[in-house]
């Protein structure tokens, strides 16, 4: 029982706030999803990500570790299901982006901070920031013919990360007051994402629902299983590995949605795997989280 509570206060405030974006809608309330989506990846995720690094006490060479596991960890996801999709015939095009790159921004950043504190929130911002690189290079190829390094080198994230990282190095810190108003940017960031996801999912019209139930059963198997053995062959410590394979393993992002209609993919079918898989993670993540912890 205590153990179900302790999942329950981890998980219940990110679904309370998701719920929040989705009746929000449904009430017939304006939401500017690309406003707030903008405003979260420009401002606010780049602020989060400068402080967190900057002020981690976790040592470097933990979160370079975690970094090189996330890209493997990827890197074998990628392997895995590009193969599969081959043998049963599923376009790539469509579905290959949808089942690597899960939701570690919206679902698996304030799962980390809820389940393992400070510490799980700067290994989560490691995997989130690593995502992100992948997602707007191999992501955006895989998904429109096309993709470059630059692309990303644009992204204020890679910006933020890099400098988080060589503050970090360095031992370096912002002037105090800076460094509060930064945090308080920074602090925008959970709750907007979380009542965004919640709006999303409520605009989105699925498709082809059978299969996307069981793609989303085998994305959570299979994208757990390759980050436990993967953390496992790094030797992460406990926090680490629990982190990245709760954001390996989180459902299909919204943002695998926007880029199928953005490129001109199955943008139904994917918008079928992001509310199918978000749904299942109600159950899902408790069910991991109470495995991790």
């Amino acid at each position: 029982m205590g153990l179900f509570i302790t999942v329950l206060e981890i998980v219940a405030p990110v679904f309370i706030l998701a719920l929040v974006g989705f009746t929000w809608v449904k009430l017939g309330f304006e939401y500017r999803v690309a406003f707030v989506t903008r405003l979260a990846m420009t401002l606010a995720a780049p602020c989060l990500m400068f402080t967190a690094l900057m002020k981690t006490e976790i040592e470097p060479t933990s979160l370079t570790a975690l970094s090189l596991a996330s890209l493997v960890t990827y890197a074998s996801v990628t392997l895995v299901f590009a193969i599969g999709m081959k043998i049963i015939g599923l376009e790539q095009r469509t579905y290959l982006v949808a089942l690597v790159f899960g939701n570690t921004g919206n679902l698996g950043l304030p799962l980390a901070l809820f389940a393992f504190g400070p510490e799980g929130l700067s290994y989560a911002l490691v995997v989130f920031a690593v995502m992100a690189v992948l997602s707007f290079t191999f992501g955006i190829w895989v998904v429109s013919g096309g993709g470059s390094i630059v692309t990303a080198l644009k992204e204020p994230l890679v910006g933020a990360t890099l400098l988080g990282a060589l503050f970090l190095w360095q031992g370096w810190e912002t002037p105090y007051f800076l460094t509060n108003a930064l945090e308080l940017i920074g602090q925008m960031l959970i709750p907007m994402m979380l009542i965004t996801l919640g709006v999303a999912v409520a605009r989105l019209v699925p498709g082809r629902i059978g299969q996307a139930i069981v793609l989303s059963i085998l994305k959570i198997v299979v994208c757990s299983a390759i980050a436990f053995g993967i953390a496992h062959v790094f030797g992460l410590n406990d926090v680490a590995r629990a982190v990245l394979i709760v954001q390996i393993a989180t459902p299909v992002a919204v943002t695998s949605y926007l880029l199928a209609e953005k490129y001109g993919s199955d943008a139904d079918a994917v918008a079928g795997l992001v509310v199918v898989s978000t749904t299942m993670s109600v159950a899902a993540i408790p069910l991991l989280l109470a495995f991790l912890l």
